[in-house]
């Protein structure tokens, strides 16, 4: 059984699910510990059609959304932060990178997995959490960053793919894409993705655009895929499953 400890860090409830719930499936039944951070409650999103809650009822009920998805991807550590959804890039830095960096010298993830730079797309919410959690993977390495907790220092940072997930699929050549090193065939887990999107009840709009009403949703929701921002070279590319056997002996 692996000891690997893996932080999900995102913005909105419901980006762990669509980048990540086969890839959590998996290394949850390896035996790796994982958490989830999440920046925002979604606040400024739908609520659904018919509506599943009101507008001020919103927050707390993708939060319970978010939660009830992450029991069944096998995250049984979540956080959400209560910063503003659709504004996170206002945040002010200090106070974003303060949690943050408590998050991680408490967990003490050897993986961190986040968007990439450019948000995988362009959501500046997206953008802002990856630039805020690489940030933080630098401070809480700091020992001169103050902060409860004794220093740590994170082995990988995955990125999400250049491909949104949801088009990963119907991209011909994606194992020789540059800009993927993972890629993972989660058609063993793929039931569960589906119960993990289904329980995200106040996006089902966009959720039900995006994958159930695609001709070849099965194929969509059968492959996730990230790239390596940094961390130890990978014997080959792509990997189709992360190097959970280097934590096999941690404590």
């Amino acid at each position: 059984m692996s000891a690997a400890r893996i932080l999900f860090s995102f913005a909105h409830p419901d980006d762990e699910t669509f980048t990540g719930a086969g890839v959590a499936c998996q290394c949850a039944e390896a035996g790796a510990q994982l958490a989830l951070v999440t920046a925002t409650r979604g606040q400024a999103g739908k609520m659904g059609d018919p509506p599943v809650c009101t507008r001020d009822e919103l927050p707390a009920t993708r939060e319970r959304e978010l939660r009830t998805a992450a029991e069944i991807l096998g995250i049984h550590e979540v956080s959400v932060l209560d910063y503003q959804d659709k504004a996170l890039a206002e945040a002010a830095p200090d106070l974003i990178r303060a949690d943050l960096v408590a998050l991680l010298r408490a967990f003490r993830p050897h993986i961190v997995i986040t968007f990439d730079p450019n948000g995988l797309n362009q959501h500046p919410d997206h953008v802002a959490i990856s630039r805020f959690t690489s940030d933080a993977i630098a401070a809480a390495a700091d020992v001169r960053w103050p902060s409860n907790g004794q220093p740590h220092s994170v082995d990988r940072l995955l990125w999400t793919p250049p491909v949104p997930p949801w088009e990963l699929a119907r991209q011909a050549d994606l194992a020789r894409n540059p800009g993927i090193d993972f890629l993972f065939d989660i058609t063993r887990w793929r039931d569960r993705k589906v119960a993990a999107l289904r329980a995200h009840r106040t996006q089902h709009l966009a959720i039900n655009r995006l994958w159930f009403d695609q001709r070849d949703v099965k194929r969509l929701l059968s492959f996730e895929a990230y790239r390596q921002a940094w961390g130890p070279a990978l014997p080959e590319v792509p990997m189709s499953q992360l190097p959970l056997i280097e934590y096999e002996s941690c404590e």
